[in-house]
C-alpha cells in the first residue's frame, strides 16, 4: 500500500476534495496495472471506481451488446483498432481533451482519425521475443528480420497469437500487408505457418511461452519482454531491421455514459504524466503518450526502431479487419503444418 500512496503522490491531483460519484471502467491492460489504477484513482479523488477487466475484443463485444443501454462510462487501454471500430460504429463519444497538445503526435493522430472519439494513451512496437538459453541449446540464431522466421530450422519453435482473438496478431498481419503488399504478405504467412508450433488465444501468450522455455521465438509486442525478465526468466526482445508496426493503446468515453462528468475526469487524469507512469511502475513498458511522462529505461527506444508508416485509420476499420482475418483463416489457418 505504501507504493500505491507514493504513486498517488506522483499523480499529484489537487481535485481529491471536489471529485465524487462513481465511474464504471472497462480496463484492457494487464490486471495488475488495472488494479493499481483503480486503487490510486479512488484514493486520490474520492471517486468510486468500478473496474471490469476485459481483453479489447471482449470489451468491444460488450459495448456492441449494450449499445442501447450502456453500463460502462469509459474504456481504458487495449490495442487501438477495436477503439477505432467502436468510434466507427457510434459507440463512443466525441471529446477533445485540453491535454491533447501535451501528447505525442501519434496519440493526437489517433484522436483526429477517430473524430476525437478515442485517444492514444501508450504505444508499443511489434517484434520478436526469444529465449537465449533455448536458442543456444538448439544452436539457432537470433532472428533479426521477418525473412529469418521462415528458415526451416525454426520449424515448430515459433509461437504467435491467433488474429481472430488477438490484437497483437492482427497488428502483425496489417504490418506485413503494408510492408510487403497483400499477396506477398499472405505468401509469407503461409510459409510462416509451417514453422508455427502454436497459435495462442492471447497476444501475451507467446512471449510467456518463450520466457518459460516452451518455445524458442515469439512474435509479440516487445514491451511485454522486460516484465518477464524481471521475474527471472531468460527472455530478450528485438525488432525486425526491415521494418515493423506498433500498437497505439487507446482510451474512449462511451456514448450514453451514465456518469459522463466522472468519465471525463477519469479521462483527463489518465492523460497526466503521473497516471501514465503507473504503467512502468507495474512492469508494463509501453511508451506513454504524454511527452512529459518520465520514461523507465526498459521502455523501447523508438528512435532506434525502423517503423513503417502504419495506416491506423485503414487497418483499424471494421470491414478491413474482418476481411484480412477471414483471408487468414481461409488461406493460412486451414493449411496443415
Amino acid at each position: 500500500m505504501k507504493k500505491l500512496f507514493t504513486a498517488a503522490a506522483l499523480v499529484g491531483l489537487s481535485a481529491a476534495a471536489s471529485a465524487q460519484g462513481t465511474v464504471n471502467v472497462i480496463c484492457s491492460v494487464q490486471a495488475e496495472w488495472c488494479n493499481v489504477i483503480a486503487t490510486v484513482y479512488a484514493r486520490t479523488t474520492g471517486t468510486r471506481i468500478n473496474m471490469s477487466l476485459k481483453g479489447s475484443g471482449e470489451a468491444l463485444a460488450q459495448l456492441i451488446a449494450e449499445k442501447d443501454n450502456p453500463k460502462t462510462d469509459i474504456w481504458f487501454g487495449g490495442t487501438g483498432d477495436p477503439h477505432l471500430q467502436a468510434a466507427e460504429q457510434g459507440l463512443t463519444l466525441e471529446y477533445k481533451s485540453p491535454t491533447l497538445a501535451q501528447l505525442h503526435p501519434w496519440a493526437q493522430q489517433q484522436a483526429r482519425q477517430s473524430g476525437y472519439k478515442t485517444v492514444g494513451i501508450y504505444s508499443g512496437p511489434l517484434g520478436f521475443g526469444y529465449n537465449p538459453e533455448l536458442l543456444a541449446k538448439k544452436k539457432l540464431p537470433v532472428p533479426r528480420t521477418w525473412a529469418d522466421l521462415l528458415k526451416p530450422e525454426y520449424k515448430g519453435d515459433i509461437q504467435v497469437a491467433n488474429p481472430a482473438s488477438s490484437g497483437t496478431a492482427y497488428t502483425m498481419i496489417a504490418t506485413l500487408v503494408q510492408l510487403m503488399g497483400e499477396d506477398k504478405a499472405f505468401d509469407y504467412l503461409k510459409a510462416l505457418h509451417r514453422n508455427v508450433g502454436q497459435y495462442t488465444r492471447s497476444g501475451t501468450g507467446p512471449i510467456k511461452a518463450v520466457a518459460r522455455g516452451e518455445t524458442a521465438v515469439s512474435i509479440s509486442f516487445v514491451h511485454d519482454g522486460p516484465g518477464e525478465k524481471m521475474q527471472g526468466f531468460p527472455v530478450e526482445t528485438i525488432t525486425p531491421s526491415d521494418g515493423t508496426g506498433a500498437e497505439i493503446g487507446s482510451m474512449s468515453i462511451i456514448k450514453g455514459a451514465r456518469n459522463l462528468e466522472a468519465a471525463k475526469k477519469f479521462y483527463e487524469w489518465a492523460l497526466t504524466p503521473g497516471a501514465q507512469e503507473l504503467g512502468a511502475a507495474n512492469k508494463q513498458f509501453q511508451l506513454p503518450s504524454n511527452v512529459n511522462a518520465k520514461l523507465d529505461p526498459r521502455i523501447p527506444d523508438f528512435k532506434k526502431i525502423r517503423f513503417i508508416n502504419y495506416d491506423y485509420a485503414k487497418y483499424g476499420a471494421s470491414a478491413e479487419r474482418r476481411r484480412l482475418i477471414a483471408r487468414w483463416e481461409k488461406d493460412v489457418n486451414s493449411l496443415p503444418r
